[in-house]
């Protein structure tokens, strides 16, 4: 599982890269505003929302291993289609082209964390789902730690172009890693309709709603708020972020299998909504940079404390569906985060984004309060019921 997750940290550098290079080239390069350069980002989360039940059935059918090299070579595509977009002089024209190929490149997303998630599982077992999730994890927000600034670094030097190229390689390398992995054969049962499965999970998919806002605020904006406000190391928030998302799970990646995942969502979900209101009243970019690490060591832990809810709410034929409609929730704040807060940051500043991302993250955690209470209340009455007799 560590070799899986460390080919999933290669081919995730694609999406890590793109992110923030993506918003800069079309706001500077571009000249499309703020609002543009959030759709441009957030186009690619809503492919992968409209996606997230397909690639969940193709698991269930067809096991995690083929679902997850389909989608790492749809991120192959996604980035030769991006790197036509740098040839055209129109933007217009150059943002459709971008835009098609975040599209595939969020189908290939949907594809490959579905994918992983079904595979790991069934290599692990579900009694160490919550390490699988954490694992995950760290593929994908150390890829973030490591892709932000190595793709400002190429997009200084090369261009969009150039990032677009380095974004066909990892994910390349990632399929060459993990082909060799054995499959796991998929379980045969009956599936119901989508609906009903997201009946039995949607208050945990809130929960990792609520709490991907804030994330999302901060990948698309904060390289432009340090930009904006002419501070140095624009690339630095995305990698305290991921730096301090992976050592949390590296640490406590055992507490959801451990304890339970509400109680993990809890805590964590305080520590993002305090790192989201230092993002906001930031005034210098030692402060921005707490609000950075805090906000991520918040966010470590909530999808896989999730996660493991998840797991134990439906049975092992369904959890590459339920896993996807779960994912959903998280892309549904993603994609809708970045064209919003785009608006917000034109009206009021780049700052205000952060103050959402605080608000939602707060209101998570009174969900994750509610569900830790109804969690606990079985166990009350019970106990109440035999003092009775």
């Amino acid at each position: 599982m560590v070799w899986l997750a460390s080919a999933l940290f290669l081919s995730y550098l694609s999406v890590a890269m793109s992110m923030p290079t993506t918003s800069i080239y079309v706001d500077t390069a571009l000249h499309l505003g703020n609002a543009m350069a959030g759709l441009a980002v957030g186009v690619a989360f809503a492919s992968t929302i409209l996606t997230r039940s397909l690639a969940g059935r193709f698991a269930d059918h067809h096991g995690g291993k083929p679902c997850m090299l389909w989608g790492l070579g749809l991120y192959a595509a996604g980035a030769i289609i991006s790197a036509l977009a740098a040839w055209h002089a129109a933007p217009l024209l150059a943002f459709g082209v971008l835009t098609l190929g975040r599209l595939v490149l969020g189908l290939g997303e949907s594809l490959t964390i579905v994918g992983v998630l079904a595979w790991g599982i069934g290599i692990m077992g579900h009694q160490r789902s919550g390490r699988v999730f954490a694992l995950v994890g760290m593929g994908m927000y150390g890829a973030f730690a490591a892709g932000s600034p190595l793709g400002l670094t190429v997009y200084d030097h090369a261009g969009y172009l150039g990032v677009s190229l380095a974004c066909l390689l990892v994910p390349l390398l990632g399929l060459v890693m993990a082909a060799p992995i054995a499959p796991v054969p998929p379980q045969s049962g009956e599936h119901p309709p989508l609906r009903q499965i997201i009946a039995k999970i949607w208050d945990l998919g809130l929960v990792v709603f609520l709490q991907g806002i804030g994330f999302a605020a901060l990948g698309a904006f904060m390289p432009l708020l340090f930009l904006h406000r002419h501070w140095p190391h624009a690339s630095l928030g995305l990698t305290f972020f991921g730096t301090a998302f992976v050592l949390v799970r590296l640490f406590c990646g055992h507490l959801p299998d451990r304890i339970g995942g509400v109680r993990v969502a809890v805590v964590s979900l305080a520590v993002e909504t305090c790192g989201q209101l230092l993002l906001y009243s930031a005034t210098t970019p030692t402060v921005a940079l707490i609000g950075a690490a805090l906000t991520g060591a918040g966010c470590s832990m909530i999808f896989p404390a999730m996660g493991v809810e998840v797991v134990r709410r439906v049975p092992p034929h369904l959890r590459g569906t339920a896993m996807g409609g779960f994912a959903a929730f998280q892309d549904l704040a993603y994609g809708a985060t970045g064209p919003l807060t785009g608006l917000l940051a034109d009206r009021a500043g780049d700052a205000a984004v952060f103050l959402a991302g605080s608000l939602t993250s707060a209101l998570g955690l009174s969900v994750a309060i509610i569900l830790t209470y109804r969690a606990r209340r079985p166990a009350g009455a019970t106990s109440q019921a035999k003092e009775t007799s």
